[in-house]
């Protein structure tokens, strides 16, 4: 009988999907970068999640001259993963491929795994978006938010900061709001000529998706760095909203009283914003909600690592080794 001797990691974003073939000694095979394979992204939803992995997922093996029961363990991180009802429909596309010794959650899991030795761990995603994911040393998982709505308190990522510098601006201009130095470089940045035109020039941005978030989130950071008390609260809220998010998580899992605990954070606004303030922030409201010792990781390695190095510990039953890791990632950094 033929030993299966290969695994499959799949980092799919909103954006773009990154497919991974290694061996079960953790040694890079193939690699496929390609758009998205999110069910959110297409009209008929799961139908085109299926098509658009099983072509790659195929593709990856018939280029490499293999065939799926070569295969040993597979793992997915993938984004619209957020619910259980889209969970289990994802699991269906990805068993309809032929998997059948395979891991799937939410792309923020792989955070986890990239990023912690331990293999276990909270990951607060805080990029275009927020969500937070965690896996405990029995391997126990949870996801807390990252639906987008304040509902799940994801009151943190790039969008929602840019959403609060323009409604800080409003609230200065109509609501009686205080003043704040987010105006001015506001103004300058989405070029609106007078205050009478500023919701429409935000409304126009936000219907059309073309403001330009990261420069509002940078003016947000500048202007609480100049000691602004606007821009101070919504950093300080977005802090307390992440902080919250990943104590809930850690409690609901199944961590020893007291066991330290790796967290890891990933995400354009905790990896290239250049303040310490949200940082500092969060890290206070950390210390003021949970007992355990945390030890925070500032992710500096591709999280689609993460993909890879759990399909291994599936396909071994056991943690991957640090030479192992050590090999995936420095394979995988290049190419992302």
């Amino acid at each position: 009988m033929k030993v299966p001797n290969y695994i499959i990691g799949v980092d799919g974003g909103n954006s773009k999907t990154d497919y991974f073939l290694f061996d079960i000694q953790g040694n890079f095979i193939d690699h496929i970068n390609t758009g998205t394979c999110s069910h959110e992204r297409f009209p008929d939803a799961y139908a085109s999640a299926y098509r658009v992995m099983n072509e790659n997922v195929q593709e990856l093996l018939s280029r490499n001259g293999l065939k799926l029961e070569d295969v040993s363990a597979g793992a997915f991180g993938l984004a619209g993963a957020d619910i259980p009802s889209q969970k289990e429909n994802l699991r269906g596309v990805i068993e309809r491929i032929g998997f059948t010794h395979y891991a799937m959650d939410n792309d923020s899991f792989l955070g986890v795994k990239a990023g912690s030795e331990k293999g276990f761990g909270i990951c607060s995603i805080n990029g275009s978006g927020a969500s937070t994911g965690g896996i405990s040393p029995s391997g126990m998982r949870l996801q807390v938010g990252g639906v987008g709505s304040e509902l799940s308190g994801d009151e943190a990522g790039g969008f929602f900061l840019a959403r609060k510098v323009l409604r800080a601006v409003y609230d200065a201009f109509y609501r009686m709001g205080p003043e704040t130095g987010l105006t001015q470089p506001v103004m300058d940045v989405l070029q609106i000529p007078s205050k009478e035109l500023f919701i429409e020039f935000a409304l126009d941005g936000m219907l059309k998706r073309t403001l330009p978030t990261t420069r509002l989130v940078q003016i947000l950071f500048a202007a609480g760095d100049a000691g602004d008390p606007v821009a101070l609260q919504i950093i300080d809220n977005t802090a307390k909203q992440l902080a919250c998010s990943t104590v809930g998580c850690l409690h609901n899992l199944d961590f020893e009283p007291g066991q330290e605990v790796d967290l890891i954070l990933a995400g354009s606004v905790w990896v290239k914003v250049e303040s310490p303030l949200l940082l500092e922030g969060y890290k206070k409201h950390i210390a003021s909600l949970t007992a355990h010792s945390c030890n925070f990781i500032l992710l500096q390695v591709p999280p689609a690592a993460g993909a890879i190095l759990w399909a291994l510990e599936l396909a071994h039953g056991r943690p991957v080794d640090t030479a192992t890791r050590e090999k995936v990632i420095a394979a995988v950094a290049p190419l992302l």
